[in-house]
């Protein structure tokens, strides 16, 4: 249901359960949770890509899972341990949407760092219509986003945002031509995997933990992450690279 590989510094995670439009199953769940794992422990691999393939990114959760639930037994189910890998992932991750990104789906590709998607892709928070609401960050990371009005209109009338409209309003970060989307995340991860990888943690840090906090705060947390960057390999490699006018080899050291 999920599969993993390698191509160079860039890791992908690709959503394989066709037959149900990648529908999130517990045991898919669980595999996403492991290939973030196995990616993470990867020395090699600098950036992650998701993708669900050139026809559905994932359509949301699997009602078979759900219907017969109670509070009680979805407290016990504990749903939110498998999205921990992937929200707290210390490395770039780039989910790639072509097709329906809806419900969990959605708030998968919330969970990434940067979204590339096309004109086909669809973004939406439908759960209302089955009496619930999204329950793995979808309302909270989509309200910071695209901001209080865009969202309460998606996730109170289940509608959706094509890739264009997603990508006016800044949700996704590059629109691709229709049936290049993997193509473009991958151009994309490259240019991520030549950047030194401590300096694009600090980034990532920077801007995840710095999100909620109050102006000065985040600035001081801003200001000790560049300031630990003084003290690495890449550092000195990247300007003395610049000094002598060519292309450095960054190690993450």
């Amino acid at each position: 249901m999920v599969m993993t590989e390698t191509e160079g510094a860039i890791g992908m995670i690709t959503l394989n359960r066709p037959d149900k439009l990648n529908a999130l199953s517990v045991p898919m769940r669980e595999q996403i949770a492991a290939a973030v794992r196995q990616m993470m422990a990867d020395e090699s691999v600098r950036v992650v890509i998701i993708t669900g393939g050139d026809k559905v990114f994932a359509a949301g959760a699997d009602l078979n899972l759900l219907a017969e639930k109670n509070s009680r037994e979805m407290a016990d189910l504990n749903m939110g341990q498998y999205w921990e890998p992937l929200a707290r992932a210390p490395k770039p991750m780039i989910a790639a949407v072509s097709g329906y990104a809806l419900g969990g789906g959605c708030e998968v590709a919330l969970m990434c760092d940067i979204i590339v998607a096309d004109s086909t892709a669809r973004f939406g928070l439908p759960e209302a219509g089955v009496g619930i609401m999204p329950g793995a960050g979808g309302t909270q990371r989509m309200v910071r986003a695209l901001g209080k009005y865009v969202t309460s209109q998606l996730a109170m009338t289940g509608g959706q945002l094509s890739g264009d409209r997603a990508y006016q309003l800044g949700l996704v970060s590059e629109l691709a031509e229709d049936g290049q989307t993997l193509d473009a995340a991958r151009k994309l991860a490259g240019k991520i995997a030549r950047m030194p990888p401590r300096a694009i943690a600090a980034i990532k840090r920077s801007l995840a933990d710095g999100a909620d906090l109050p102006l000065n705060a985040g600035l001081a947390l801003e200001g000790r992450e560049f300031l630990l960057l003084f003290d690495t390999e890449d550092k000195a490699e990247g300007m003395q690279a610049f000094l002598e006018k060519r292309k450095p080899e960054f190690t993450g050291r």
